[in-house]
């Protein structure tokens, strides 16, 4: 959004700005305020060998700030986070290394490259001397399936919300992805119920379930395809060079199956956050980054989100995982998209309310959504309202924006 470009310019004190020619119109009023504009055509100008002409300083210091990456947050205004030349090289060669990539991949990219996660896939795919298929939008996601068949690709990355539209709102489970053989899904928990769907559909395709933070540069953790139906509900352990633990309010490791915080170590931990003391210092503490979400840990030390702390909701004197209402409802094949939120209310402490969309046709009601969930969870998990969208207000990483759903409850109450 145009208020958005200006405040993000600002904020990290631009002092140039690279736009592409023909977004220039659209964002021409917030462009031209006097600080100067490079356009891509000059991408046409640049020597063939620039790299050779401009070798690296022998002393250039790998540890400085070589990116500032605007958070994907749902709940809160968004944070800048510094992160260095060593950040990106450590979290990239540790990706390239879990994934096995070659310059054989072919990655279909439907994510943003100003978003971790598809920074992610243009370092790693670049670097191994692979290739990349560009999707402008994932507006149209039969589009981007007939890319996929047409240039052949190998491997497909997206968030909970890119998977949830693909298996029960397209017709990716009536198509033959032949060349296909690597998926990653990260940005959030795509429920199991879903995951399962997924390797129905994609049989013989290696799937990688992941976590990540843009505060960790993009990956922290990824489930191994080969103990995906044992651990199907799991993040996996720390890729290599990072270490995870689940630690108690007296920073001490759980035992399995209690409930902490997820806490991070490695090269891949960056800098902090832009003109930020305060919250650089609540997250980044003695190198370690607190990741602010809730986990549990089993015997084998796989790790398993509960929820992140600002989602969970109280109801009836008890802590709601949004997630687990989520899952529930997922479970019901006609409903694509499901987010729940707590909203005051003066019996439960807060109430929960879940927004859904359906699959298009779909006859379901909002009385058999709360039917289901009454079989299936405690009393004080049960919805006391659903609401039927036609879609979910989605942010530009295709994340689902709990923020919006929360100021749309409170504008209904009042």
């Amino acid at each position: 959004m145009p208020n958005d470009i200006k405040a993000n310019r600002e904020f990290a004190r631009c002092k140039v700005t690279l736009v592409q020619k023909r977004f220039y119109g659209k964002y021409a009023e917030v462009l031209n305020d006097g600080l100067p504009l490079i356009f891509d055509d000059c991408l046409n100008t640049i020597p063939g060998k620039l790299w050779e002409d401009y070798p690296l300083d022998a002393g250039f210091d790998e540890y400085q700030e070589a990116v500032v990456m605007f958070t994907s947050g749902t709940t809160q205004k968004p944070l800048a986070v510094r992160v260095s030349h060593h950040n990106i090289r450590a979290n990239t060669e540790s990706i390239i290394e879990y994934l096995a990539l070659t310059d054989a991949e072919r990655i279909m990219v439907v994510l943003p490259f100003f978003y971790c996660f598809g920074t992610s896939l243009l370092h790693t795919h670049l670097r191994v001397g692979g290739s990349l298929v560009l999707s402008n939008s994932f507006t149209f996601p039969e589009t981007v399936l007939d890319m996929m068949q047409t240039y052949r690709c190998t491997g497909f990355a997206g968030v909970p919300s890119t998977f949830q539209t693909l298996i029960r709102n397209t017709s990716l489970p009536r198509r033959r992805m032949e060349s296909l053989k690597k998926v990653q899904q990260a940005g959030g928990k795509l429920p199991a119920v879903q995951i399962k769907e997924l390797v129905d559909i994609l049989p013989g395709v290696q799937i990688f379930v992941m976590y990540g933070a843009t505060e960790a540069t993009a990956r922290l953790s990824y489930l191994p395809p080969g103990v995906l139906n044992e651990k199907m509900d799991s993040i996996g352990k720390g890729i290599p060079g990072v270490e995870l633990k689940v630690l108690n309010e007296a920073g001490e490791p759980v035992k399995p199956g209690e409930v902490g915080e997820i806490v991070a170590w490695g090269e891949n931990i960056t800098m902090g956050y832009l003109n930020n003391p305060e919250a650089t210092a609540d997250k980044f503490v003695d190198g370690a980054y607190r990741t602010g979400d809730l986990a549990t840990m089993d015997e084998d030390g796989y790790i398993y989100v509960v929820d992140r702390k600002a989602d969970f909701i109280k109801s009836y004197g008890y802590r709601v995982s949004s997630q687990q209402v989520e899952a529930c409802i997922l479970e019901l094949e006609d409903i694509v998209l499901a987010a729940a939120i707590g909203e005051p209310d003066p019996l439960r402490g807060e109430a929960i309310v879940v927004f859904v969309t359906l699959r298009a046709g779909s006859p379901l009601t909002t009385e058999d959504i709360i039917s289901h969930c009454r079989h299936k969870l405690a009393r004080h998990m049960v919805p006391k309202t659903i609401e039927i969208l036609d879609s979910l207000p989605l942010s530009s990483q295709g994340k689902v924006l709990k923020s919006e759903l929360r100021k749309r409850s409170v504008t209904a109450a009042s």
